[in-house]
């Protein structure tokens, strides 16, 4: 995971890589992205969204 120096918008603190859980549809996966160690808030980038995020989305909705 690239660390690319993003600062939470909430708190201030800088966003570090953590393994984050998703659950869509019934189902769960997890993968790492950038997350905010106050608050908690994630940051998913594009890659993510289009990538993994978008051909779990196709799979699950063809069943």
């Amino acid at each position: 995971m690239e660390d690319k120096g993003l600062i939470c918008c909430k708190c201030n603190k800088k966003l570090e890589p953590k393994t984050t859980h998703f659950t869509y549809l019934g189902h769960s996966f997890s993968t790492e992205i950038l997350k905010c160690p106050v608050c908690g808030e994630v940051f998913i980038d594009e890659e993510l969204v289009k990538g993994r995020i978008a051909l779990v989305e196709t799979e699950l909705e063809d069943k």
